[in-house]
């Protein structure tokens, strides 16, 4: 099959999928929430927007003050040799733009006979220290560090200008990573473009900055990666650790390698040193030592080169040959390479399938793999997208990927495992997979079965047309399982479905994935009733206007001071009028779900059809929330009614259960360490290692 009759193809049955999926859902929804469906798949992809870069205004030298604390937890080295403009221009961008976090910043001047020890210290709060005699940038850093009394060594080429957030993206991926030692900064050209994003070390010692003159926008650049090292003119790393190799190795002075040298001693010592592109440096590369390798400080970069290969020569055995192009796939070999392809970009915060996928990816970077995710609506979506990459995943995006085929032609080579979430993703994908991926086994995540919620949805209505619609879906996800190498269902009740109409079908469950929050406040201290789903969704639409209409007005009769919160993306017009009934609030999305999940006293699920584990108990119970559901909202989820959560299916039995629970105190109590316990067991990240591992480690 040629790339051009495999993107027809993958065209024609995305084509299909679109007609078929807007024919139901104006079955289900309607006009208009099915026109809105269709601008939103249909509109503009924009690029990221990564704005233009920061440069300090140029001007005649006057005293300023950078930002300086007697308890800092990062010291800023910035060794400088003359040009004293470029030294003014970096200390006033960090002047005009303060981190968050508390620092420290040490000038140390080598020597320099321009105007640097004139201005140096008319700068409030700087540190400034003056070496008698010029020793050369491993010296100066060095003896910079000697006087830092932060947790965090920062070290800065003054010939920098570091943009706005630099210094605290460096320091949070140490939070969030306790692992590393060390973390560079993305470093950009004058002009916008990139100037490197990590090092890669090839095994004769030479080295490549990965992704040099490209877009510092492009996804191969902009996730959060293990480097073999990254360049000294923006790196941070922890002190102690800085302390405990010894420094910069002087065998390099006066300069260069020794910060590649750093890396691979962290590394040796089982440290991570990570490339963060969230932080972002202006270098003026070659400013203080040229860029011509035959004379200068800068030849000595030639010699260093064999020092450092004859150091490190065990370690660069295993190291790409020089004539070897760094590419997307090699750069992290070699881990296991995962493509993940769903709908669009997970969005953890609007729904329960978000936010499984994006905890699996989590569990799929700490087992040790190299995650790729490609949404098929090619959409740049924001802070989503930046949450993949902070977690190390390597999210594309349009413009980045014009075609699919085209895209999966180059990178389909990398991959040992693709996951293709949703039958209907997954149809327009399989042929393209198994084209330009054939070694890799393909992963079919049902999310949860669409077939089994569409003939609720149709029996509950008394519809035959949404059965038959059911019916044709059935076939289509049916066809899906078959085509795949394995298959994810997220309950114990659809695997045995299943398996009884596939016997030869390899299914393994792979619930929501929830870390258990701390309690939230006391019952005492808890008011009021939650629900949490989003509209876009049909069960939980049809959920909330019963509950609305039939159930709360029997619990507000009898106890009028509660309130109802609904919160979720996209209410229709039919839940928005449930507000003109006394008690019930029509919240839509809400950013921070925790003052609801922590001081609502009960949660409701009120769910009359449906399919899979539903996000919304998982929540709620991971918090300490008790909850009140149908027999619908809990099935294949381990639940005992009475024991971990009430269940009734009859306005009249929810409405009684609701205030049951909500008065007694000790039923309360028991059923939220239950629901907790309950989360620990079979819906958490540690509950789910042995599967993630036997599904993608074969």
């Amino acid at each position: 099959m040629s790339m051009s009759w495999a993107h027809v193809r993958f065209m024609l049955e995305r084509a299909r999928g679109l007609v078929r999926r807007g024919l139901a859902s104006l079955r289900t929804r309607g006009l208009g929430p099915t026109w809105a469906r269709v601008r939103r798949q249909f509109a503009r992809r924009a690029p990221p927007a990564s704005g233009p870069l920061y440069f300090p205004d140029a001007g005649a030298f006057q005293p300023f003050a950078v930002p300086a604390s007697g308890a800092p937890r990062a010291s800023i080295v910035i060794p400088v040799y003359n040009q004293a403009a470029h030294t003014l221009a970096c200390l006033r961008a960090l002047a005009e733009h303060p981190p968050t976090a508390a620092c420290e910043i040490i000038v140390v001047d080598d020597g320099s006979h321009d105007e640097t020890h004139a201005w140096m210290p008319q700068i409030t709060g700087l540190r400034y220290h003056r070496r008698a005699v010029n020793g050369g940038f491993i010296a100066a850093c060095n003896d910079g560090a000697s006087r830092a009394t932060g947790d965090c060594l920062v070290f800065l080429n003054n010939d920098t200008v570091p943009q706005p957030g630099w210094l605290d993206a460096l320091l949070a991926t140490f939070d969030a990573h306790p692992e590393v030692g060390l973390v560079g900064a993305q470093l950009i050209y004058p002009d916008g473009r990139l100037q490197e994003a990590g090092g890669v070390v090839f095994n004769d010692g030479s080295a490549w900055n990965y992704g040099r003159f490209d877009s510092p926008d492009d996804p191969r650049y902009a996730s959060v990666r293990d480097a073999d090292y990254c360049s000294g003119a923006a790196i941070a790393v922890r002190a102690a650790l800085f302390e405990e190799v010894g420094g910069f190795d002087t065998r390099y002075a006066p300069a260069y390698y020794e910060d590649t040298d750093l890396a691979f001693a962290l590394r040796a010592l089982g440290h991570r040193v990570l490339y963060q592109p969230a932080s972002r440096v202006v270098h003026l590369e070659g400013v203080t030592s040229g860029t011509d390798t035959g004379s200068g400080t800068k030849a000595y970069q030639v010699r260093n080169r064999s020092v450092f290969a004859e150091k490190w020569a065990a370690a660069l055995a295993t190291h790409p040959s020089a004539d070897s192009l760094p590419s997307a796939g090699s750069v992290v070999q070699p881990q296991r390479q995962i493509l993940i392809i769903d709908a669009e970009t997970p969005r953890p915060q609007h729904d329960s399938a978000s936010l499984r996928l994006a905890n699996l990816m989590r569990l799929l970077n700490a087992d040790g793999a190299h995650v790729v995710f490609l949404p098929a609506d090619l959409r740049y979506a924001g802070d989503d997208t930046a949450r993949l990459r902070q977690q190390g995943v390597e999210a594309w995006h349009a413009p980045f990927v014009q075609r699919p085929s085209a895209w999966l032609h180059e990178h389909g080579q990398r991959f040992d495992v693709v996951m293709l979430s949703r039958h209907y993703v997954a149809a327009e994908f399989l042929p393209l997979v198994r084209r330009f991926a054939p070694q890799a086994r393909v992963v079919f995540d049902t999310v949860d079965l669409h077939f089994l919620r569409e003939m609720r949805g149709a029996e509950l209505a008394g519809d035959a047309t949404l059965r038959h619609a059911a019916e044709r879906t059935r076939e289509r996800e049916l066809s899906v399982i078959r085509a795949s190498d394995t298959t994810l269902v997220v309950s114990p009740a659809e695997r045995d479905m299943l398996s009884a109409l596939l016997p030869g079908a390899d299914v393994e469950v792979l619930a929501n994935l929830h870390e258990v929050a701390h309690t939230g406040l006391p019952f005492g201290q808890r008011h009021d009733l939650v629900f949490v789903g989003g509209f876009r969704h049909p069960p939980n639409v049809d959920a909330v206007l019963w509950f609305g209409r039939e159930v709360f007005p029997l619990i507000h009769a009898r106890q009028p001071d509660i309130r109802f919160h609904c919160i979720g993306t996209a209410p229709p017009a039919d839940v928005l009028a449930l507000q003109a009934q006394p008690g019930i609030v029509i919240h839509g999305h809400v950013a921070d779900l925790g003052p609801y999940m922590d001081g609502a006293r009960v949660a409701v699920a009120p769910l009359r059809f449906g399919a899979g584990v539903k996000g919304k108990v998982n929540l709620s119970m991971a918090h300490g929330q008790p909850v009140v559901a149908t027999a619908c909202a809990v099935e294949g989820m381990h639940l005992t009614g009475g024991h971990d959560v009430l269940v009734a299916d009859d306005a009249g039995g929810f409405a009684d259960a609701v205030l049951t629970l909500y008065r007694d105190e000790g039923l309360w109590e028991r059923l939220a360490a239950h629901g907790r316990a309950n989360i620990e067991q079979h819906f958490s990240m540690q509950a789910a290692h042995g599967t993630v591992q036997r599904v993608f480690r074969r």
